[in-house]
């Protein structure tokens, strides 16, 4: 098995790791409500996908309702 004849500096270290960090999501604009999205997805605010609509989306206010109604 190999072993390092010498210690690796942390200044060494850190130039061969210098690829390895995140990154920012890359976002778009949706086409229906102009909001920015992560690319290939739902848009989570009007429910829009390549310009068709792919599901229902609740407004915070009717979901709070909902949960209220299931806890009584």
């Amino acid at each position: 098995m190999g072993v390092p004849k010498k210690k690796r500096t942390k200044s060494r270290q850190g130039k061969t790791r210098m690829h390895i960090f995140l990154k920012k999501p890359t976002l778009v604009v949706c086409s229906h409500c102009q909001k920015k999205i992560l690319a290939h997805s739902v848009c989570p605010f009007c429910g829009y996908y390549k310009n068709r609509k792919v599901r229902e989306v609740k407004e915070k206010k009717e979901k709070k309702k909902e949960k209220e109604k299931e806890k009584t």
